[in-house]
């Protein structure tokens, strides 16, 4: 089961999705990690996270190339997961912006599409066969105040179509409010 878990900052995202992983999961899980320490701020994020995460838990870390990231975790483990969760897109959204001379340049949404069909391939092709359940995890962008500058206005929109693109695939999506799960599409319970 694909699982799309969507909401804004601070709205129990990451925690809630952490929970689901565990309770289908248990320690079987695989945890891919897209942020990157770029400074103190996002060091101690991390650090907070990795703390609350479960010890048992594998790690991957993939600022980049998630869906690659995944399957050459899988080729190379003794024991596959129960779970994947990737926490989260909207970072590996914007590493993938950042990492181009020229953020508007028409190649950038090639290459967020390219990274998002991978990851959606990569769902598919390891469940249920090796993984029972994949969680992804992403903010919701499109409900503030429209960006003033140029680069904040294109990253609310590919962030906004990734989301669209993962919904339309995803058996299951929640939108987080307040630390509470609300069903968009799908059951409220995992299957």
């Amino acid at each position: 089961m694909l699982t799309l878990i969507l909401g804004g900052a601070r709205s129990g995202k990451s925690h809630y999705a952490e929970q689901l992983a565990a309770e289908l999961g248990g320690d079987a899980v695989l945890y891919v990690a897209t942020a990157q320490p770029f400074d103190d701020e996002m060091q101690a994020r991390i650090a907070r996270h990795q703390a609350e995460r479960p010890v048992a838990w594998s790690t991957v870390e993939a600022p980049q190339a998630a869906g690659s990231a995944i399957g050459r975790f899988l080729a190379s483990a003794n024991t596959a997961p129960q779970v994947v969760l990737v926490d989260c897109l909207t970072v590996l959204v914007s590493n993938v912006l950042l990492s181009f001379d020229d953020p508007f340049d028409a190649a950038v949404t090639t290459a967020i599409d390219q990274e998002i069909e991978a990851l959606i391939q990569c769902a598919q092709t390891t469940m249920p066969r090796y993984i029972s359940h994949f969680i992804l995890v992403s903010n919701e962008v499109g409900l503030g105040l429209v960006p003033p500058y140029a680069l904040g206005r294109a990253y609310r929109d590919l962030l906004g179509r990734v989301n669209q693109r993962l919904a339309q695939t995803a058996d299951r999506v929640l939108f987080m409010v307040a630390g509470v799960p609300m069903v968009v599409k799908g059951h409220a319970e995992a299957e």
